[in-house]
């Protein structure tokens, strides 16, 4: 007389419930282009305007003395004539790192193109920055020292003397996404290889009775 087989579990079929060994997670859906890139140029549009607002507040500026020949500079004012240069480095590079980063990190997973997005808005926030500063506190010169007496001091107009100072909006952002990058890929776990193999099916039978 035989007896049926009895079916028993392969070791190797996946558990009924909850995600099998080995498994990778579901990675995180990357969100559409558009809201990406409007939610960008949103951040650094208003980092720019805080930006420029706190250039022209805390910028130390150059004093012109009035004599009757037009004004000068002194030795003393002469090291403050480059001010405005070093405060917007200053302003930019720590706003365009800590808002840059914050972005990086939102969009790491669209890969290398969330360093082209956030670098063009850390352009784009360096822009603003300088124009909202030029517009708050740009005053021309000339016409204030012809309106000006003998003995008054004139402050120098707000301006960059170069456009060095615009590229620290995008050192700082590029610095903050390599930060992170490097961080991350780090972090990353490594693959663990799963087992493949099968047994015999000889083994996974019961012996027959006669």
């Amino acid at each position: 007389m035989t007896q049926p087989q009895s079916a028993q579990p392969s070791p190797y079929l996946p558990p009924p419930t909850g995600a099998p060994f080995g498994t990778p997670p579901p990675q995180e859906p990357a969100m559409p282009w558009a809201k990406a890139i409007a939610v960008t140029v949103i951040g650094f549009l208003v980092a720019g305007v805080v930006a420029g607002w706190a250039w022209q507040q805390f910028s130390p500026l150059a004093q012109y003395t009035v004599d009757e020949q037009g004004g000068a500079l002194g030795e003393e004012q002469m090291t403050r004539v480059f001010g405005p240069d070093g405060t917007f480095t200053a302003i930019g590079f720590i706003v365009a790192l800590s808002l840059g980063g914050a972005l990086f990190w939102w969009l790491r997973n669209y890969g290398p193109w969330s360093v082209a997005i956030v670098a063009l808005g850390a352009v784009l926030g360096a822009g603003v920055a300088w124009g909202v500063g030029m517009l708050l506190g740009h005053d021309p010169l000339q016409p204030r020292l012809e309106a000006a007496k003998p003995g008054d001091l004139v402050a120098a107009p707000l301006e960059l003397h170069t456009w060095t100072p615009a590229a620290a909006w995008l050192v700082g952002a590029a610095l903050a996404a390599a930060i992170i990058a490097a961080t991350t890929w780090r972090a990353e776990p490594t693959a663990t290889p799963v087992a493949t193999t099968s047994q015999p099916g000889t083994s996974e039978s019961s012996p027959q009775v006669h």
